[in-house]
């Protein structure tokens, strides 16, 4: 490792250990540099998109902290050091086994839309999505959930005071951290969204409107700010207090949708997760609003029915079968998914291995079926860019896999004045007019459709696997439609290919989400498959990383971990 590389990694290691919870040294090489390095311990194993937070996180595992405690931590500590993704102003989804009980729970603190919102908003006069006013308007914004869903899940399940495990957060905004050229370069690729705030401006290009250079230590005094109101009363300063009441200003002084009734009348809620059988193994994901535990289970139900294992990691009749079943769960998904507190959702019709075994015949074992002949398959009538994933399990048997997003990097752009928290643009996720794509692609249906209260459609998927009650595999991961099938191929490597999570995670990844009619592939998937599969007839897409899937595994008594090779910064790493 060069020279000035080595010093701004201590520099910024240092000033991490400065703040974190316990004084506990790590073991001697641990902090690699390298992401890809394995990690494996007894007591308990972290591993997130950024370093810093996973240092925390680890701290409060030392400290006597369950896992929950530590998630929490993270949660609020990468708001500070991973503001692209990291929040306090978007929403997502955490999956949380318990060890004492046995019991999954799934806590649902999505975004909702604001009372004001309505069915056709976000479309012109001709009718057709105007897309500057979804996705990088004041009115893409939904109504925050995190704050609400990290302080549920310490409160029910956790161990530690909120002022606590908040506190790293704040001094790291306060004091600052070290700039990564990672965090540079997504300030720099944001920039031109960003210009229509004065507060992220201010924040993220205050030297003459350049992002700090990397190395340079970046303060969030208004963040710290918020951070300490809520440190001080709890959520409550979020949705009734002081930082409401500056989210409500902003919002009337620019015409923005949400107001102090919204927030105020926010609520996360704790649901039953999405729950199936793989070759003996239990697999608990995200119910609805998000999409992702069913059609995982579904894509996993109708694999069941072909020996993966035998065809070969990748090959070319593999990847086949892979690509027709997630075309399959992405049709239903365009009709089916929605919000379940709006409208009745078939989830138990979805994950039952009948209508699996219906899917799995319609399926040409030996060639394509071209999407415009794929429909979803249920007998019932109609009705981000950036995110990130971490994920933490404790020797108690607890574990926790979170997802959460301000959907596209740094949300909206948008940042509240006088509060440094960055606005999602969530509302993107709504099907605007039912049958238009969103940004990523995806179709959605009537279901999906805008409605004031309503939580828009997710494709966030944290899910637990266990073997004979006892944890085998958390995982989950960033990247809009293609969240699902990297979960997916994480879970099929690990059983189906007895792959390591090293090679789990690391493993070349495909894509297809029926339309538009792609085969995605990673570029490092070789060229012969590529060519096998165009034999076959489909068309395909070489495409850069897909995912960035942070995953803890647990066998012999030992956690391992491992980062996402694709995302530079993250760090597994146990104790």
């Amino acid at each position: 490792m060069p020279a000035d590389s080595i010093l701004k990694h201590t520099v910024t290691l240092l000033l991490v250990l400065s703040i974190l919870v316990t004084s506990a040294r790590a073991e001697p090489g641990s902090l690699s540099e390298s992401t890809t390095e394995p990690a494996s311990s007894r007591n308990g194993m972290v591993v997130s998109d950024d370093r810093i937070a996973t240092l925390v996180g680890l701290s409060v595992l030392k400290e006597g902290g369950n896992a929950v405690d530590a998630a929490v931590a993270m949660g609020f500590a990468l708001a500070v050091t991973y503001p692209r993704a990291g929040n306090l102003g978007g929403g997502g989804f955490m999956l949380v086994h318990l060890g004492k009980t046995g019991r999954t729970v799934a806590i649902d603190y999505r975004e909702k839309a604001p009372l004001k919102a309505t069915r056709n908003m976000f479309l012109d006069k001709k009718g057709e999505v105007d897309v500057e006013r979804a996705r990088h308007s004041i009115y893409s914004s939904g109504i925050p959930g995190t704050v609400a869903g990290l302080s549920l899940a310490l409160e029910k399940y956790g161990t530690m005071p909120l002022e606590k495990v908040i506190a790293p957060a704040i001094k790291l905004a306060e004091e600052g951290f070290s700039v990564s050229a990672d965090l540079r370069e997504s300030l720099l690729r944001a920039e031109d969204r960003m210009k229509k705030s004065a507060e992220s401006m201010d924040v993220f290009f205050r030297n003459n409107g350049e992002p700090p250079r990397e190395g340079e230590i970046l303060k969030q005094k208004n963040l710290a700010w918020s951070l300490r109101q809520i440190s001080r009363t709890g959520p409550r300063a979020f949705y009734r207090g002081a930082v409401a009441k500056k989210i409500a200003a902003y919002m009337k002084q620019e015409g923005g949708l949400i107001t102090e009734r919204d927030l105020a009348s926010y609520e996360a809620l704790i649901r039953e997760p999405a729950s199936g059988s793989y070759r003996g193994y239990e697999v608990h994901s995200m119910p609805p609003p998000s999409s992702g535990g069913v059609h995982l289970i579904e894509m996993l139900n109708i694999l069941e029915r072909y020996p993966l294992g035998r065809y070969g990691h990748n090959s070319a009749q593999y990847v086949h079968i892979l690509s027709e079943t997630m075309k399959l769960a992405y049709a239903d998904r365009s009709k089916y998914l929605g919000d379940p507190d709006f409208s009745p959702i078939p989830t138990e019709q979805l994950i039952s291995k009948q209508y699996a075994k219906r899917l799995a015949n319609r399926i040409n074992p030996q060639k394509p079926t071209p999407s415009r002949y794929v429909k979803p398959g249920l007998p019932v009538p109609a009705q981000g860019t950036d995110t990130t994933h971490f994920t933490v399990a404790d020797r108690f048997g607890n574990v926790v896999s979170n997802t959460y997003t301000l959907n596209f990097s740094y949300g909206s752009g948008l940042a509240v004045a006088g509060t440094g928290i960055l606005l999602n643009n969530e509302m993107d996720d709504f099907s605007a007019k039912p049958g238009a794509p969103n940004a990523y692609g995806l179709i959605g249906g009537e279901k999906n459709s805008i409605a004031p209260g309503k939580r828009m459609l997710s494709s966030m998927t944290p899910t637990i696997v266990l073997k004979d009650e006892e944890f085998l595999l958390a995982t989950g991961s960033p990247g809009g439609s293609r969240i699902i099938t990297s979960v997916l191929q994480v879970i099929l490597n690990v059983i189906d290919h007895k792959m390591s999570i090293r090679e789990a995670v690391g493993a070349p990844r495909i894509h297809h989400q029926w339309l538009p009619d792609i085969l995605y592939v990673e570029k490092n998937a070789g060229e012969d498959l590529e060519i096998k599969l165009r034999k076959k007839g489909y068309e395909v897409k070489k495409t850069g990383s897909m995912g960035s899937t942070q995953s803890v595994t647990r066998v012999r008594g030992f956690f391992h971990g491992a980062a996402d090779p694709r995302h530079p910064g993250g760090l597994a790493h146990g104790y």
